[in-house]
């Protein structure tokens, strides 16, 4: 398919779309983080996408599906 000047590739979108999934995540183990003090960042974030499969797409719906 011929990509139209300017249309961001599937490539592209994918990574935007993974870099704003990113910052939803990081701003949820912020959030958590402060209810938590001394609690690791790295034991916050997965146990925030430990129940979603590896996918990132799937990891964002449950963090909404949560809120």
């Amino acid at each position: 398919m011929k990509q139209h000047r300017g249309t961001p590739t599937l490539e592209d979108r994918i990574d935007q779309i993974r870099t704003e999934i990113e910052r939803v995540v990081e701003e949820r183990v912020d959030a958590v983080a402060k209810e938590s003090p001394g609690v690791p960042r790295g034991v916050i974030r997965n146990l925030l996408v430990a129940r979603a499969p590896a996918c990132a797409c799937e990891q964002y719906l449950m963090l909404k599906r949560s809120t």
